[in-house]
């Protein structure tokens, strides 16, 4: 059995990379997908909407069925990467929209079991003044993950063609999941099942947060700006500045796991010196404000992004936009975690993957898809800035006090 926490860390950060290369994979070789198929830029939006349902749909189930039952999280995350590697591999088989949009779909149920466990297990294996430091390495494979998906995806493509990109992707998953069966749950040693609870009555006392509430609400925000962007850069990209398509990708790619790296790395050390260092202030809220922040700087640039008429001001202007973004990556789960009693954290991380994607990406990418479809991508990308400053506001604009989050348990 593998105990050690830098072990049980690093072997989830690593299931994490590739989670999220599995997501941008699509978005690098999506232009060459919708010719081969045959798909406008609303199908081609709808692609990543069919993932989304299958994610945030069975997020809940998940969520739920781990804190009734401790015992089984290791197993729920091994199943959940199997199916998403076996749903990856398919991808590549598309023949076209229906089998694509199926194979997507079960992409998405495979990986709602995984993110709604790994973050609760890692905060099980932290103390309390290292759980924004772990949380940030963990997540940190969001940039990371997703800029080798664009690097790789641009590079297969080429060199064979897309099917190639998928098949690269899935088969390595399928291997590591096994090492999930060997993590050591140290919470679920001393846990004892839990009784059957219908949903509502187990989702009744995280609405009663309001801190929480908050924090979802702008996470849905942000939500929505990052699923619009990460799907239609490299497309933009390359019909808006005539730029080849592995180009794009791999300078995108570049940026994206550079600017995460600093986000990330320097929002999860924020994070700990503002929690440990306001005593008068609940971390939550403390993590609430970081996010708030880190939004606000943000949204000027990726405005500026998207009116850029040289790729090169595209780039400077991303590249900051993301930087400011990624701060909020570690904050925003620490305050979700916290926010909530410590019995229900599997069920508020699962309702929160739920509602960010019900009302934040599942909507984007087909959105812009139609808006381009019916007038310019240009105008279509103007939406994600707007929902960026609005996540600002609703995290910045946090007035709740210390009780709100009582039952936080921290």
């Amino acid at each position: 059995m593998i105990r050690r926490p830098a072990f049980i860390l690093a072997i989830l950060t690593g299931l994490n990379l590739l989670n999220y290369m599995d997501r941008t994979v699509l978005a690098a070789v999506l232009p060459r997908v919708q010719t081969a198929l045959t798909l406008d830029d609303f199908h081609g939006g709808a692609l990543a909407t069919a993932f989304l349902i299958g994610y945030f749909a069975t997020s809940p189930f998940f969520g739920t069925l781990a804190d009734r039952a401790p015992r089984l999280r290791t197993r729920l995350m091994t199943i959940g990467v199997l199916v998403w590697s076996l749903a990856t591999f398919l991808s590549g088989r598309a023949v076209g929209f229906w089998s694509m949009l199926g194979a997507r779909a079960l992409v998405g149920v495979g990986e709602a079991s995984y993110s709604a466990v790994a973050p609760t297990l890692i905060d099980d294996v932290s103390g309390a003044d290292e759980k924004g430091k772990k949380l940030a390495i963990f997540y940190l494979a969001i940039p990371v993950g997703s800029a080798l998906g664009y690097l790789l995806g641009g590079f297969l493509e080429t060199q064979f063609n897309w099917r190639g990109a998928f098949y690269a992707v899935g088969i390595p998953g399928a291997v590591l999941a096994l090492s999930c069966l060997l993590v050591e749950d140290r919470g679920a040693r001393s846990a004892k099942p839990k009784p059957r609870t219908p949903l509502l009555a187990m989702l009744a006392p995280l609405l009663r947060q309001r801190v929480y509430v908050r924090g979802v609400l702008g996470y849905c925000a942000q939500t929505f700006a990052l699923g619009g962007f990460s799907y239609w850069a490299p497309k933009y990209i390359h019909d808006r500045y005539a730029m080849d398509l592995d180009r794009a990708n791999y300078v995108f790619g570049v940026i994206l796991v550079v600017a995460g790296i600093v986000g990330t790395g320097i929002g999860g050390a924020w994070a700990d010196r503002r929690a440990l260092g306001l005593e008068r202030t609940p971390a939550a809220i403390s993590h609430l404000r970081v996010c708030g922040i880190s939004a606000l700087l943000g949204a000027p640039f990726a405005l500026a992004c998207v009116l850029s008429n040289t790729p090169f001001g595209f780039f400077a202007f991303i590249f900051v936009c993301e930087c400011g973004l990624f701060l909020s990556t570690s904050p925003i789960n620490a305050a979700i975690l916290q926010s909530v009693p410590i019995e229900l954290r599997t069920s508020a991380m699962a309702l929160s993957v739920f509602a960010i994607h019900m009302f934040g990406d599942l909507w984007s990418p087909p959105l812009v898809g139609a808006i381009a479809d019916h007038a310019t991508m240009r105008t279509g990308m103007l939406l994600l800035p707007a929902a960026i400053l609005a996540s600002g506001v609703i995290w910045f604009g946090n007035k709740a006090s210390a009780r709100t989050v009582s039952g936080g348990g921290r």
